[in-house]
């Protein structure tokens, strides 16, 4: 089995602006070839976060690595970024600046161009080439920004917020090329508060509240944590009022039960079968907002 490498390695980063601790501590480690999705409420240490990583701030105490290495400017060339509040020329044709910011990352001018093109046509936006940004609208801007971030091949790429203002045609063609991103190899940063972005695309989660990070993991396991045994099931028949779980719900051969972390699942689907037929049985897991929610309130690290 081949072990996955460890892309960026987070040590007790700290940053701190006068007596405000905006990051406090932070170690986490992201491999290669996975979405991690970066949690947290407005004002929880996300930014900063993302602000370090593009050496554009830089921590009090802590460290980042990159493939072990740590963190220069010459990694930072090589990073992909998308921004919340995005940034690109106004007055400068679609084609000239994605050509333009793909060399200043190192590409060549052929090379630039023609993997511009390819994107522009992925995106069914060849027309946009010669047109100047301030003609395209939000949506089709964004479309180029995103195109811009991803261009020169990163091995890490930051994305914040990146489906803002996007349809959902939209939304679901810039999700494709993310998990495209990913099966390249490629490591995705997901700052976002759509949690079904996070169910969908992402492999695992860090939350961030209060500068402090409170929940780390894959999210599978993350939302393992959070369940409460409970299991839908659809049945012909009438449960019987002794059991070893509880009925939480019922109604007309629909069920939701209550078992306890000592229960098998087999085990409890065979008590079931002894008493009515049953045609579904399937764990009910939290969502990620749910486990978003609960974490926030609980305000403790898990």
């Amino acid at each position: 089995m081949t072990q996955t490498k460890t892309l960026l390695e987070v040590a007790s980063l700290t940053k701190r602006y006068g007596q405000h601790t905006a990051l406090d501590n932070l170690s986490l480690t992201i491999p290669e070839g996975v979405v991690f999705g970066l949690l947290g409420p407005n004002g929880a240490g996300k930014s900063t976060f993302i602000r370090l990583l593009n050496r554009i701030i830089f921590p009090d105490s802590g460290s980042i690595k990159l493939y072990g290495q740590e963190l220069n400017a010459q990694h930072v060339m090589a990073l992909g970024y998308l921004p919340e509040e995005r940034g690109l020329f106004k007055k400068m044709k679609v084609g000239e600046q994605l050509v333009y910011l793909a060399m200043l990352r190192g590409m060549s001018k052929e090379e630039a161009t023609r993997k511009a093109k390819l994107k522009l046509e992925i995106f069914e936006a060849i027309p946009w080439w010669d047109k100047k940004l301030e003609s395209l609208s939000k949506g089709m801007q964004q479309k180029v920004q995103f195109i811009a971030t991803i261009l020169h091949d990163p091995k890490l790429i930051v994305l914040d917020e990146p489906f803002s203002g996007f349809d959902p045609m939209n939304a679901d063609t810039i999700k494709e090329e993310i998990l495209q991103l990913k099966a390249k190899g490629c490591s995705v940063i997901l700052s976002t508060h759509r949690m079904e972005s996070v169910e969908t695309l992402c492999d695992q989660i860090a939350l961030i509240h209060k500068s402090t990070l409170r929940l780390h993991g894959d999210t599978m396991e993350v939302k393992n944590r959070f369940k409460k045994y409970q299991y839908a099931i659809s049945f012909e028949g009438k449960l019987p009022e002794n059991t070893p779980f509880k009925v939480v719900s019922e109604s007309q051969g629909h069920a939701v039960i209550q078992g306890d972390a000592l229960t098998n699942n087999n085990t409890l689907l065979k008590e079931l079968m002894q008493h009515v037929e049953i045609h579904a049985f399937s764990e009910i897991l939290p969502d990620m907002n749910q486990v978003f929610i609960q974490t926030i309130q609980d305000n403790k690290a898990i």
